[in-house]
């Protein structure tokens, strides 16, 4: 039982990072996409549907990284592998934002299809492109981040940050 609770307590430890960061993030597209479409009157997600994104966005960049094809340069100048990364997860992002919109539609369309046929001729497409931009350069900073901790050590890094922790507070597991 107690090795079934440190290893929960690991998975929720590694998933931290990159859910305070898409929390963050995720928080920081809101505002602006509010400060866009102030009074047109379309709803905007609240801090519990952010949190809940966070929270799949934070898991699922750790599974994303276990899979073979995501870490593909490992060796490689750091650019590599965060511009690989920035493309795939900006392809994900890229699909989430536009079933995003298109489950708004939905929900008054007789069916998908239909639903997809509003989409496309009501979107705001310079709008959407402006939201995507963003979530790309918040990607972007995301892999940079991962890929310096993951080359440097995490612990390093937050040294190099934050400077050191003070006595009690520091970490006795190897740097990732």
């Amino acid at each position: 039982m107690n090795t079934v609770l440190l290893k929960i307590k690991h998975e929720f430890i590694k998933a931290l990072p990159p859910t305070i960061f898409f929390f963050v993030i995720l928080h920081i597209v809101a505002a602006i996409r509010a400060l866009m479409i102030k009074g047109t009157g379309v709803p905007l997600p609240v801090t519990a549907s952010v949190l809940i994104a966070s929270l799949v966005l934070g898991k699922s960049v750790l599974v994303a990284d276990m899979l073979p094809f995501i870490n593909r340069f490992p060796e490689k100048p750091l650019i590599w592998n965060v511009t690989w990364k920035t493309l795939m997860y900006a392809l994900v992002a890229l699909c989430v934002h536009y079933l995003e919109r298109l489950y708004e539609y939905w929900k008054e369309a007789p069916s998908l299809m239909d639903a997809n046929s509003m989409l496309w001729t009501s979107m705001n497409w310079p709008r959407f492109w402006a939201v995507q931009i963003l979530l790309i350069t918040l990607i972007f900073m995301y892999c940079v981040i991962s890929e310096l901790a993951r080359v440097i050590g995490r612990d390093r890094l937050r040294k190099m940050f934050l400077g050191p922790l003070p006595p009690g507070l520091g970490s006795d597991r190897p740097a990732e």
